[in-house]
């Protein structure tokens, strides 16, 4: 259940980044307010992820999580560039995170 919790704290997080980037176009108060959801939602789960996981290893996942999953939003929503080497760094991000997950 934690490493869930964990997953979902990195999906809040990649979600929250998404947010910022809508507000910043739109200056809605609903973008406003679906971000403080999503970290709010993200720091939840982190926290309690970690009452049963290493930090270090939370965090490494947690953070891999939102800088691998906001890069790749950006490729596809918010017209980012979708250079080779953005994706190859993109992909040693995730190889990290899986590689922490099997050594845990």
């Amino acid at each position: 259940m934690a490493w869930f919790a964990l997953i979902l704290a990195g999906f809040g997080e990649v979600f929250g980044v998404a947010m910022i980037s809508k507000y910043h176009q739109e200056k809605k108060w609903y973008f406003m307010t679906l971000l403080v959801i999503g970290f709010g939602m993200s720091f939840l789960l982190l926290s309690y992820a970690m009452q049963f996981i290493a930090m270090g290893t939370a965090y490494a996942i947690w953070t891999g999580i939102g800088a691998s999953g906001g890069a790749i939003i950006g490729m596809l929503f918010f017209k980012e560039s979708k250079d080779w080497r953005r994706i190859l760094f993109i992909t040693l991000i995730i190889a990290s995170v899986i590689g922490l997950k099997l050594t845990s």
